[in-house]
Order: structure tokens, then sequence, then C-alpha cells
């Protein structure tokens, strides 16, 4: 007869450590601010008045601030289209009363909030000035954007 013993198991413990990160990040993207056609006489008659939009989507939580740069030639409230020599002066807005230019926070607005994982639309409101007397012709200009987060 053999010896049978209890066969018995061994066990031991340990620790996972998991983790993740997640990043900040924002995408955004703009309308255009299409102020049209308009005969001469309608712009040296009174002001054009437009609305675009910046649409930002943000991680959620994560607070941006959104800023329009300062052109080379011009100033944050008096904007430059251009056609050759010939220039049609506008200024972008953060409010539909239009009394704060928006730019780059030095002597202008900025426009900030928190993202929440969601696209978040602000209104861009455009003016040309009245009394500018310009010859027809297309009168295009860019604006960049910097999302600081």
């Amino acid at each position: 007869m053999a010896y049978v013993g209890n066969a018995s198991a061994a066990t031991a413990a340990g620790v996972m450590t998991v983790t993740a990160t997640v990043t900040s990040t924002c995408t955004v993207s703009t309308s255009a601010l299409g102020f049209g056609s308009s005969a001469s006489t309608a712009t040296e008659a009174g002001n054009g008045d437009v609305t675009g939009a910046v649409s930002v989507n943000c991680t959620t939580g994560s607070a941006y601030t959104v800023a329009l740069d300062k052109e080379a030639g011009a100033r944050l409230a008096i904007r430059k289209m251009t056609s050759g020599v010939n220039t049609l002066s506008y200024t972008v807005y953060t409010r539909a009363a239009r009394a704060a230019v928006s730019g780059d926070g030095t002597a202008s607005s900025t426009v900030a909030d928190t993202g929440s994982g969601a696209t978040q639309v602000f209104p861009a409101y455009g003016r040309i000035f009245a009394g500018q007397t310009v010859p027809a012709a297309a009168y295009p200009n860019t604006v960049n954007l910097t999302i600081t987060y």
C-alpha cells in the first residue's frame, strides 16, 4: 500500500497598477466673415455688418482662450482687406454691439471658456466702416486664430 499525501496548492497575491493619461486637445474651425458684394456707394453711405462664427472643441475641463492675430501693417481695431494697392478697412468684434474689438488680448478682447467635449460656437461680428471709397474689386484677407489651452 502506498501512502498518498494531501496535495496542497500555494497562492501568491500581487497588485497591478493601471494608469491612463488624458491629454488636453482642442480643434478650431470657422465660417467665413463674408461681407458679400455691394456698390461703392453703399460702402460710402453706411457701415456693413455681418456675422461669422468660430467653433472650438476642447477636451472636457480644458480651459482655453481664442485670440485673433494682429496682421502686418494693420491694427487690431482697423484690419485691412487688400486689392492691389487699395484697402478696405474692417474690424472683428466679440459682441453684437460691436464695442469689444476681437484680438490678442492686448488692448483687445479674447474669448475664453472651458471645454465640454462638444463643439462650442462663438459669433464673430464684422464691420466694414462707412465712408470708404474704393474701386470695384475683390478684397480678401485672412485672420489667424490661436487657441491657447
